[in-house]
């Protein structure tokens, strides 16, 4: 598992460092080999879907080629269904399903979808597709499907896991805990770290939301007075929502970070004694589980169905809890199903490649 963790080189928001690799042969391997060797990653830029896809790149020990898809209105409309744009076909300059062909293909959203397809059928089935999350055409739109629990989609192809994959992997949490920020040395214990997200399509930071979190946040402050907190907000968390989050912890030991240098997201996760997360994003969640302490949930005005099965499994299985005031230590351990997705895609393109 080390050994996969210290190959790749991506930045906080998953942009790849683009230092080539030794290992990266440009020969063609010996036979019988049946490692992945290169790996492209098709999105259309939602950071939600490109952390999910260079997770897994990175569990795998690839460098990733990173093509965004931009198909025009009328092409995106019909998309996982039609086909892509034909600007982007396989014979024009830059294609993203063009040549040279990779050993593997990861991509994520509906219109990946159809891109994903293309690029199947121009490599002449070569190239071993894998799909994150539900196609929305069936479990034939890939070689390999990955879906969360909550989504509906089985088959013999698709791999079910409670939590999404991502890259916050052991090496980098243990790093972040070996050298953390200084405002993270000088916090004192409990240390309470809080991620932020956003309005998103199911769920609003309204006025009543805001409210409530406030509330529960004055509290735990009443209840452990030494306690400090830690905040890190997305680009989609409210002005509001913040300034209610620095009214309700004002004089408290508080760190929040402001959208300058780098993100200390990774180190919260690392070394918080509690994280609260807000329910607007599975991501988040399933990252913060892999921290291994306690996980208390917010949730704001909204919802989903697919939300509500997702939180209701882990509530089931005591990973997490709702946060609805004071905090408890309850027992828990690191939840990450991101090398067992690496491992069963490895695993898959072997036999594959052994049947070829």
């Amino acid at each position: 598992e080390v050994e996969r963790e210290l190959t790749p080189r991506f930045t906080e928001l998953g942009q790849q460092v683009r230092e080539p690799r030794d290992d990266m042969a440009k020969s063609p391997p010996p036979a019988g080999d049946n490692r992945i060797r290169t790996c492209r990653i098709l999105t259309d830029g939602k950071a939600g879907d490109l952390v999910q896809c260079l997770g897994l790149a990175q569990a795998l020990g690839l460098e990733a080629d990173i093509r965004t898809i931009v198909p025009r209105r009328l092409f995106a409309f019909f998309m996982p269904f039609g086909p892509i744009d034909p600007r982007d076909g396989p014979k024009c300059p830059g294609s993203p399903v063009g040549p040279p062909f990779p050993d593997l293909a990861i991509a994520s959203g509906r219109r990946s979808a159809a891109y994903l397809r293309a690029l199947k059928k121009a490599s002449q089935g070569r190239t071993f597709t894998v799909f994150l999350k539900d196609p929305r055409i069936g479990a034939k739109a890939a070689d390999f499907i990955w879906v969360p629990g909550h989504d509906r989609l089985r088959g013999d192809n698709v791999m079910v896991t409670l939590t999404s994959p991502h890259g916050i992997s052991p090496l980098r949490l243990a790093a972040a805990r070996k050298a953390p920020p200084d405002f993270i040395g000088r916090a004192s214990r409990p240390r309470v770290a809080i991620l932020l997200g956003g309005d998103s399509a199911h769920y609003r930071f309204d006025e009543d939301a805001n409210r409530r979190l406030g509330e529960a946040l004055a509290q735990i402050r009443a209840s452990h007075p030494s306690a400090s907190f830690l905040v890190t907000p997305s680009r989609r968390t409210p002005e509001a929502t913040l300034q209610l989050v620095r009214q309700a912890l004002a004089g408290a030991n508080c760190f929040i970070w402001d959208g300058g240098g780098e993100n200390p997201y990774v180190a919260l996760l690392a070394n918080a004694d509690f994280l609260i997360v807000t329910a607007d994003s599975a991501n988040m969640v399933s990252e913060a589980l892999c921290a291994g302490v306690p996980v208390y949930v917010f949730e704001p005005a909204g919802g989903s169905p697919k939300f509500t099965r997702f939180l209701s499994a882990l509530k089931a299985q005591g990973l997490v809890r709702i946060l609805a005031g004071d905090l408890q230590p309850f027992e828990c351990a690191p939840v990450d199903a991101t090398p067992q997705i690496a491992d069963e895609i490895a695993r898959r393109f072997a036999a594959r490649r052994r049947l070829a």
